[in-house]
């Protein structure tokens, strides 16, 4: 064939793409647990080149991993199969239970993580899961989770028990007793952090998972406790394995789904495979499930703002008018109403409470939301902006309006029932409120009502209607 030498070097560079220093390993793990094994086919694997610079750190673990993909690094190679299977199929865990993408949603959640401490929480539950296994050989002195439950917490349970009552959030908190100290005695935290770099060779994920650790050394942490004393102890022989990037995330509908996927792949794997399967149980720790605020409110405003058919009796069926209301000579038919729309134009109105606090990012999306909808149900919107009592009305078509050139005063004292009263004067199908829920309503309009409230009130509570936290 003429062109048979290109497609040789085509087979060969695809070859070449698809075999990494996992790969034997990747092969065990199917071998042994086809289906939970197979999890490890789902993620990306990537070989990181030696480094020559005598400065560069020496204590990275042979196989790293961020949201994403596995980075095996050339000591790797060295390691033997039973041990290497135990590593990647360890770092596929952390992967198939989104331990990277939980550990940034915790911190946005409550601000200071200790990635340490996270990463050996989240190596005692996977540890203990694969546990079971003896075609893979874990590391060393490898943390579990009854170990750490004992020694750390003083809590006394086998692991079976353990893996389905503790997930990695509800253990993290309890490990963390880290107290505020002086300045001096500030521990640096050691772990990766914040981003990657932007450089593009076969070192530049190693490299970058590096920076990303030296950046979160340089954030000053809390003085441990004796449970984070005690944990730390116990996972000093461990390698700090997890490289969670923020620059990686996506958007919260994105990363819902992708949470939604990975259970699903586990628990048809689990199933599967039996009791040969990867996971010594169905463990607590499983991705968990979120429904973003997002595509709540487009369910809710889509409901209620569809046109939907009702019968007319002013107007027949066109199987009637077919018939000409006759079914044969002499005989007329009975009367077959038609249907028409309940309603000619839907209608929302959006009540926005300026004595709150909104920042920008959120009104934006918050302003997307809506005129994507009100264009998608063609509806028109209006928009009664006040705080104790009503400020301004305004009406806008379709798509269009100018929720993002609200200015908020952040002032307090807001009253809802004149805002609610105004609203309910152009009979809306239904009211949306953004507020932080702070002052009274004395009064309930006869559509369906919304409450968004911004995710550092989402504790307040509704008067009536149904609450929707933005965060």
């Amino acid at each position: 064939m003429p062109n048979g030498g290109g497609v040789k070097a085509g087979m060969a560079e695809t070859d070449q793409f698809h075999r990494h220093r996992g790969t034997r390993a990747i092969q065990c793990m199917v071998e042994f647990a086809p289906s939970s094994g197979g999890l490890a086919l789902w993620v990306k694997h990537q070989d990181v080149a030696a480094v020559t610079d005598t400065g560069a750190k020496t204590d990275a673990s042979p196989v790293e991993t961020d949201s994403n993909t596995l980075y095996y690094q050339p000591a790797f190679e060295q390691l033997p199969l039973p041990e290497q299977t135990g590593l990647v199929a360890h770092a596929v865990l952390h992967i198939a239970l989104r331990h990277p993408q939980r550990f940034l949603d915790l911190r946005k959640l409550i601000g200071d993580v200790d990635l340490q401490l996270f990463t050996i929480c989240a190596d005692a539950i996977v540890n203990s899961a694969l546990g079971h296994l003896g075609w893979l050989k874990l590391p060393d002195k490898a943390i579990t989770l009854d170990r750490l439950l004992i020694e750390a917490l003083d809590v006394q349970q086998n692991i079976e028990h353990a893996l389905l009552e503790w997930d990695v959030e509800r253990l993290y908190r309890a490990i963390d007793d880290r107290q505020a100290g002086d300045e001096g005695e500030r521990r640096q935290s050691s772990g990766k952090g914040e981003g990657k770099g932007s450089e593009d060779s076969d070192n530049g994920s190693s490299d970058q998972a590096q920076q990303s650790r030296h950046d979160m050394q340089r954030q000053p942490s809390r003085k441990d406790g004796p449970h984070s004393t005690c944990a730390r102890e116990l996972g000093a022989c461990s390698h700090a394995d997890l490289a969670p990037d923020p620059e990686s995330e996506g958007s919260q509908e994105n990363e819902a789904d992708h949470a939604r996927e990975w259970r699903e792949r586990i628990l048809r794997a689990h199933a599967n495979d039996g009791g040969h399967s990867m996971l010594r149980a169905l463990i607590a720790d499983l991705p968990k499930t979120h429904t973003p605020w997002e595509q709540i409110l487009r369910t809710q405003l889509n409901r209620s703002l569809s046109l939907r058919p009702d019968i007319s009796w002013s107007r027949p069926a066109r199987s009637y008018i077919a018939n000409q209301g006759r079914s044969g000579p002499g005989r007329r038919m009975p009367w077959e109403p038609g249907f028409s729309s309940t309603k000619a134009v839907p209608r929302l109105v959006v009540i926005v409470d300026v004595s709150g606090s909104i920042d920008n990012e959120l009104m934006a999306r918050f302003a997307c939301e809506i005129e994507a909808i009100t264009r998608r149900q063609e509806a028109g919107l209006v928009l009664v902006i006040g705080d104790d009592k009503v400020q301004q009305v305004a009406h806008f078509e379709p798509g269009r309006s100018d929720l993002r050139e609200i200015k908020f005063n952040g002032g307090g004292g807001t009253d809802f029932t004149p805002l609610l009263e105004e609203a309910d004067q152009h009979r809306p199908d239904i009211v949306v409120v953004l507020t932080d829920l702070d002052g009274p309503a004395r009064f309930r309009p006869r559509c369906p009502v919304i409450w968004a409230v911004p995710q550092a009130y989402r504790m307040a509570e509704e008067p009536f209607g149904r609450k929707l936290t933005l965060s």
